[in-house]
């Protein structure tokens, strides 16, 4: 949520005061509780940040710019590059609060998602450079082998996710000895690392960090080659089972967004963080990570995040 809301609220004239309240006054209170709710929301999201990237995010810093993660690489990654954005260009440069702004939801769809909804869709290539690779060589050199059924494929072994998809893969297979779709739809995967754009945009696609799969494929499964209609029947198809199995593993899955990529589970640890932890309010006495399960290493980001940032 950039800080837009006061202006907007105040240009909005739709609003009265009595005679012992001001548009001054307002204004103030306005930005006091906006600002609290941005900085509520940033901690949120950089603790968010720290914990799906604990050996990759190690520290953070607040700036004259604004505040900024420190990779273990000594590069700095900015939180909120304060610019509004619409939809295409969230796709082609979004920073964390970006990628972090829409929550992810947890339930089975009843239908497709509004067409310009997308939890999960936009990437901070940043953040993916640094924890995956910056190039087609230096991602090739974190591929490992994953052994899916019938076939072996190569997935990123940085941050977990060669083996969180491995362990996704295991549960899916006993799945499908009892649930026919499963095994239909994994039992026909498309494929895994390819370092590719994605289509019309000019950016890599997950694919090419290799962290991200497709299974079966079928002419609906996406927004380009098919109906809203179409996609929808597709995306209904698909049994719940299975997007879980995916989902306890951090995976996010195509099937959620607007712009439907239904074949498509992409391995995003921050998207499933934020939406078990974060996507309640809390009250105005409660923490703001009241949710989040504690341990010695989360409450060490807790104290560095409460120590930059008060």
């Amino acid at each position: 949520m950039k800080r837009i809301i006061a202006s907007m609220l105040l240009s909005l004239n739709l609003l009265t005061f009595s005679s012992n309240f001001t548009p001054v006054d307002l204004e103030e209170d306005i930005k006091c509780d906006t600002e609290m709710s941005y900085d509520i929301k940033m901690k949120q999201d950089i603790l968010t940040i720290m914990m799906a990237y604990p050996d990759y995010i190690i520290g953070i810093e607040k700036g004259n710019e604004g505040v900024y993660f420190i990779t273990a690489k000594d590069e700095k990654i900015i939180y909120d590059d304060m610019q509004v954005k619409n939809s295409e260009q969230k796709m082609n440069n979004a920073d964390i609060q970006d990628i972090l702004e829409e929550p992810y939801p947890l339930e089975m769809p009843i239908g497709l998602a509004d067409v310009n909804s997308d939890p999960g869709r936009y990437r901070c290539y940043s953040l993916l450079n640094s924890v995956y690779g910056k190039s087609e060589y230096e991602v090739s050199s974190n591929l490992v082998g994953v052994y899916a059924p019938y076939n072996k494929y190569q997935f990123n072994k940085n941050n977990g996710a060669a083996e969180a998809l491995e362990g996704a893969m295991k549960e899916l297979k006993g799945l499908a000895a009892s649930n026919g779709k499963v095994g239909e739809l994994i039992g026909s995967i498309n494929g895994t690392f390819n370092y590719r754009v994605i289509s019309g945009t000019g950016k890599l696609s997950p694919h090419a960090y290799g962290i991200a799969i497709d299974i079966a494929s079928n002419p609906s499964d996406y927004w380009k080659w098919s109906t809203r209609e179409a996609g929808e029947k597709r995306v209904l198809y698909y049994p719940e089972e299975l997007v879980k199995t995916f989902e306890k593993y951090n995976f996010v899955w195509g099937g959620k967004w607007g712009h439907f990529d239904t074949l498509h589970f992409e391995y995003r640890p921050e998207i499933l963080i934020k939406a078990k932890y974060f996507s309640e309010p809390i009250g105005e006495s409660e923490q703001w990570y009241k949710q989040v399960p504690l341990n010695e290493n989360i409450q060490e980001y807790i104290n560095i995040i409460e120590g930059e940032l008060g």
